[in-house]
């Protein structure tokens, strides 16, 4: 999937992977991840998430790495927040209140820019990512993420062959096949989103999320 897929879907408005609220398994789930006040969350394809808004509300700092500048720019007007902008190797960064979004791509991250990641959160970005995309994503982004990092994965399953993605399907399998050889991997929770409920994705008969307790060995 290219950059300018995603480019026109948010020049577009089409974002109906965006939420209006925090991720009710974000909430849920991340007392129970354990990580320290103060520690840096990485978020990537982070869009302009609540989400983030979320982790830095419960003393985190936040990373976040984004393809569209359009969303990173409505992530901090939004929040009427004036962030301090840079350039570097890896893109721009935007930064304010204890959140920095980098506008550039995950996959040129390194691991001296995630260095100091401590966790983790990934709700939208690997099942954005087309199948033939998922080894690599877990081969370079997450292998980049230091020793000890923890977080949570969200994912959906659904029957591939009903509808094209994005969002794309991914099982159990896939999840421990992509990780388990480097990540301690527990299933956490799997749930139904019932057909018209939020998040339910159109032209599927079954919907599942699932959430995915991580961490780096």
């Amino acid at each position: 999937m290219q950059p300018d897929f995603w480019h026109q879907r948010w020049a577009d408005n089409q974002i109906g992977f965006h939420q209006s609220a925090p991720t009710t398994l974000l909430l849920k789930h991340w007392p129970a991840v354990g990580v320290a006040t103060g520690a840096t969350v990485f978020v990537p394809l982070c869009g302009k998430s609540l989400d983030m808004a979320w982790l830095a509300s419960q003393g985190h700092h936040v990373l976040g790495v984004e393809l569209s500048q359009l969303a990173v720019e409505q992530f901090f007007a939004e929040h009427d927040l004036m962030p301090e902008i840079h350039a570097s190797q890896y893109g721009t960064h935007y930064r304010a209140g204890g959140i920095e979004i980098i506008h550039g791509d995950a996959f040129g991250l390194d691991a001296e820019v995630l260095a100091d990641c401590s966790a983790v959160f990934d709700r939208a970005a690997m099942i954005a990512l087309p199948p033939q995309m998922h080894a690599r994503y877990a081969a370079e982004v997450y292998a980049r993420l230091p020793t000890g990092c923890r977080g949570l994965l969200i994912t959906l399953e659904y029957a591939q062959a009903e509808r094209e993605g994005p969002p794309f399907a991914i099982s159990e399998g896939e999840v421990r096949e992509q990780y388990a050889s480097s990540w301690q991997v527990e299933l956490l929770e799997r749930r139904p989103i019932p057909a018209g409920y939020p998040g339910f994705v159109s032209g599927v008969s079954k919907l599942d999320t699932s959430v995915y307790g991580l961490q780096r060995r």
